[in-house]
């Protein structure tokens, strides 16, 4: 596709702000640290400009020169024109150091006056760049940034890459863009020093995209809207705001099943090769474009008779790709396909749909088209919508169900049975499934303005409350209004109290009244005959005095397992199976706890419950960390990280899971941005219950981290939080051994000894080996403080034994590794064998990087590692720091990555950062700041 250069750049773009390319960027900016030069390459509308904006912007400063040039096309064809752009400013600084054949060639060249041409002064006007960008050079270092070089007229293009492969090691540097659809930029690298590094722009995430879009002001669209976006755009950042604008800027938003509106600076990118097409090839193109998945067979039974011939002609074009092994015909950008629908009559449209009403094989399809067919209220037509939503919906496909429901109620006559809000409503009951919390939201509240009934107004608020989601405090006054319309209908005030019972767990923290609350709705739903909710608040009230350390736990758990089960209630995230799951994970049974989750993971994705699998993948990362298998539950949490993110559910919760598992098995550095990341939201969420689990995952980084205070004044919050909302189970959180040790660590064992009795206490009487165990490793601690080594030592071995058995990986690597410190007596690395195979073998990498300190260390110091770090270092991170230790040991890049199990490309980048804070631009500055602290 052609892109008019008016629509490159839009507009409030800031060129300090790079969205969706970080990773990218801190490639291209390492390279350009180590003095070398870039070249970005990418689809039309990708982002090149922006970034190619950022990096000059950031590297200005470095530069004595900055020459620029932005070619166009409608200029392409004029020589020596980016020359001129790129020296026309500077050429009177140098000129006079020029040889005179190379300053009368250039000179002819970029004024224009003479007749110089590369066929007469080739050899001359070639030796006039180099000299010239040398001259520039002696001054100081040069950036060239070259935006467009697919329109660099011929001979600048040569000109410049004459130059640049013989610029050696003189200080010149180009950033540089160029379109490209595919990886063709080799032929443009000829224009770039040798040492180029090519970075490749690609599409953005979904999250990506919702990002910019809430950049640029387009914050009122709804998630839906925006994975229509998404997948319109083929997350192509210009498509996209233009997209996003179209949107913000319509009076009517698109009816439920119909494409995006395109607006005309999109359509126009594509409409000039639809022109090209005949008039039925470009109704069989209509066709294909209305189509969940188009073939040739689908075509033909639309009446497409020549859709063979039709669809070769749109392939020669580039609107199709084609694949022999894939029945399916595809759209070369799905923006194509839009344009063409966006840009059909409506009346076409209808006849396109009209013919798929029939053609298409599969029901759900069938009722959809006919749907977009048919104008007006249609009994029967709404009838088969909803018996499509309803396959939809037992498909696992809740967010189709939603767009059938929604399309049934616009169809369906007022007064029916169902009515038209009822219908709605339980498009938006799929809607909350989807984890379309948004769109759920609006449907309910536009079926509040009007309707009378009580259960249809109920039904209506707890969709309300159920999309606020963790912040039930933004819904405070709805209960007022909720409880009066459900009266004294025991079936609608059970629905109510179970949601109370939520709003006393979250907004006020207090365990005791949502467990009362939740117990008075499962009465309430029994009396009523509602057995789903009645199931549903025997789920949560089991769930509260499991976390409680309530004795009457097992027994509410064994009534809420009794028959009869409702399928939906058995494996939602807040259901009967989840209970049972959390019972087993808190009292050590781990693999058991493992096939729970995992067989509630597997029906969630089957039903497409996406909040629930959300939680799912969380929980079953929880529980592959307690087993050590720290690898596995990084995947398993960076999974659910980005699912909360795509659909902002559960964000708070999977960003605290995602925080413990980079502290395990990651990177230290962003566990610590996920867990403050994780205590932000549950603090505008006004979540008592997930900050306290944010606040324990931050402290556990932070001891992982090194850095005991920090991790004491986390961690004493948590205690505090934990006591205001009466859990006593310390199975809960598992973060008291942790307050412990950071409190033997910055010289408090007398408090880390009261704590590790008060909590031995309530794990003694609700039996939590695991916790105990974790005790008496943190006890060990406190004794060896206060000089007791041998008996010390006795209670490590005893943990980690306990731990073995336990099958809790990590814990037991812990407590090996705590042995080593402990009997370290002589120098040599024998006495930490054992830990670091443990810890090897949990995959357990910020740990391992702890027993390497503490080996290099040596017995004398082994407990204070950190202290021979240079003070100039203390204020980089921790990955900064470890990189840096190892540079002053003399150890090459490479070596350093396979020391920290990170690639060469990392180690390059995080040393860039080294020297950015502390002011220096070399590995040899680093070696000389450590000799200059220490003292020989």
């Amino acid at each position: 596709m052609t892109v008019r250069r008016d629509f490159e750049e839009p507009a409030r773009c800031r060129p300090d702000l790079v969205i969706g390319r970080e990773e990218l960027f801190s490639d291209a900016r390492g390279q350009l640290a180590r003095g070398g030069s870039v070249l970005l390459h990418g689809p039309a509308g990708i982002g090149k400009s922006t970034v190619l904006r950022a990096l000059a912007a950031e590297n200005t400063g470095a530069a004595r020169t900055v020459l620029r040039c932005s070619a166009t096309e409608s200029e392409s064809h004029l020589p020596f024109l980016a020359l001129a752009d790129l020296f026309g400013l500077v050429l009177d600084r140098v000129s006079a150091r020029l040889p005179a054949a190379q300053r009368t060639a250039l000179e002819s060249a970029l004024t224009g006056r003479g007749e110089s041409t590369l066929q007469r002064d080739g050899l001359a006007l070639r030796l006039a760049v180099l000299s010239t960008l040398r001259a520039l050079a002696a001054e100081g270092p040069v950036l060239v940034v070259a935006d467009d070089l697919q329109w660099l007229d011929s001979a600048s293009a040569e000109l410049l890459g004459f130059a640049a492969r013989r610029l050696g090691d003189t200080p010149v540097q180009m950033v540089c863009a160029v379109r490209t659809e595919g990886q063709e930029y080799d032929r443009h690298l000829r224009a770039c020093p040798p040492d180029t590094l090519a970075v490749r722009l690609g599409p953005f995430s979904r999250t990506q995209v919702s990002a910019l879009l809430d950049h640029r002001g387009y914050t009122g669209l709804s998630r839906s809207t925006v994975r229509d976006i998404h997948r319109t755009s083929g997350g192509n950042p210009l498509f996209a705001l233009e997209l996003g604008r179209a949107l913000a800027e319509s009076p009517t938003r698109p009816r439920p099943g119909e494409p995006l509106p395109v607006p005309t600076s999109l359509r126009a990118l594509v409409l000039s090769r639809l022109e090209m097409l005949s008039d039925d090839a470009r109704r069989t193109l209509l066709v294909a474009s209305a189509g969940a998945r188009p073939t040739l067979a689908l075509l033909h039974a639309a009446g497409r008779d020549d859709a063979e011939a039709e669809t070769a002609q749109a392939a020669a074009l580039g609107l199709l790709t084609t694949d022999p092994e894939e029945p399916a015909l595809r759209f070369a950008h799905p923006l194509i396909s839009a344009a063409l629908y966006a840009e059909a009559p409506a009346h076409e449209r209808r006849a396109a749909h009209t013919a798929l009403s029939t053609a298409a094989s599969d029901p759900i399809e069938r009722a959809r088209h006919l749907a977009l067919a048919t104008t007006g209220t249609d009994p029967e037509v709404a009838a088969r919508l909803a018996e499509a939503a309803a396959l939809a919906r037992d498909r696992g496909a809740p967010s189709v169900a939603a767009s059938l429901g929604l399309l049934a109620a616009r169809h369906t006559p007022a007064g029916s049975v169902p009515g038209p809000d009822e219908r709605r409503l339980q498009a938006a009951e799929d809607a909350i499934t989807a984890g379309e919390a948004d769109l759920a939201r609006d449907i309910a509240r536009e079926v509040l303005t009007r309707a009378t009934v009580p259960a249809e107004r109920v039904r209506a608020w707890m969709v309300v409350i159920e999309a606020a989601g963790q912040a039930l405090g933004e819904v405070d006054a709805v209960f007022p209004q909720v409880l009066a319309d459900a009266g004294d209908d025991p079936r609608l005030l059970a629905l109510v109290h179970y949601q109370l019972a939520w709003r006393e767990l979250v907004v006020d923290g207090d365990f005791a009244k949502a467990r009362q609350e939740a117990a008075h709705a499962a009465e309430l739903a029994a009396r009523g005959g509602d057995r789903r909710t009645e199931l549903m608040a025997l789920a949560f009230q089991s769930s509260t005095e499991t976390l409680m350390g309530h004795p009457d736990a097992p027994a509410t758990i064994k009534r809420a397992l009794k028959e009869p089960q409702d399928p939906f209630v058995a494996c939602h995230h807040n259901g009967v199976g989840m209970a049972r799951f959390r019972w087993l994970f808190m009292s050590d049974r781990l693999p058991e706890a493992r096939t729970a989750i995992t067989a509630l993971l597997r029906e969630a994705r089957r039903r497409g419950m996406v909040e629930s699998e959300v939680h799912f993948l969380r929980f079953l990362a929880d529980t592959e960390l307690r087993a050590g298998h720290c690898g596995r539950a990084l995947d398993l949490a960076r999974e659910s990280l980005r699912l909360a993110r795509d659909s902002g559910i559960g964000e708070g919760a999977s960003a605290m899971l995602a925080s413990l598992a980079e502290a395990s098995g990651g990177d230290v550095d962003r566990a610590l941005a996920l867990a403050r990341e994780a205590a932000d939201h549950a603090e505008v969420d006004g979540d008592q219950m997930y900050l306290s689990r944010a606040l324990a995952a931050l402290g556990y980084a932070q001891l992982v981290a090194g850095d005991a205070a920090a991790a004491v004044r986390s961690l004493r919050r948590v205690r505090e939080l934990e006591h205001a909302m009466g859990i006593s189970d310390p199975a809960r959180g598992r973060w008291h051994g942790d307050l412990a040790e950071a409190l033997v660590r910055i010289g408090e064992p007398g408090e880390a000894q009261e704590l590790i009795n008060v909590t031995r206490g309530h794990a003694l009487r609700l039996d939590r080996a695991s916790v105990l165990a974790t005790l008496d490793r943190a006890e060990a601690l406190v004794r060896a403080a206060r000089g007791e080594h041998q008996a010390a030592q006795a209670q490590l071995v005893s943990a980690q034994d306990r731990f073995g058995r336990l099958g809790h990986g990590l814990e037991e690597a812990r407590a090996a590794f705590a042995l080593a410190r402990l009997r370290a007596r002589g120098p040599g690395p024998a006495a930490y064998d054992e830990a670091a195979r443990l810890f090897r073998r949990c995959r357990a990498l910020p740990w391992l990087r702890q027993v390497d300190e503490a080996v290099a260390a040596g017995p004398a110091r082994a407990e204070t590692a950190h202290a021979t770090t240079p003070a100039a270092l203390d204020g980089l991170a921790s990955m900064e720091r470890q990189v840096a230790a190892l540079v002053m040991e003399g150890a090459t890049n490479r070596e350093i990555a396979g020391r920290l199990f990170i690639s060469v490309k990392t180690v390059e980048a995080t040393l860039t950062r080294v020297y950015r804070k502390l002011g220096i631009r070399s590995r040899v500055d680093i070696v000389r700041l450590a000799a200059g602290r220490h003292t020989p």
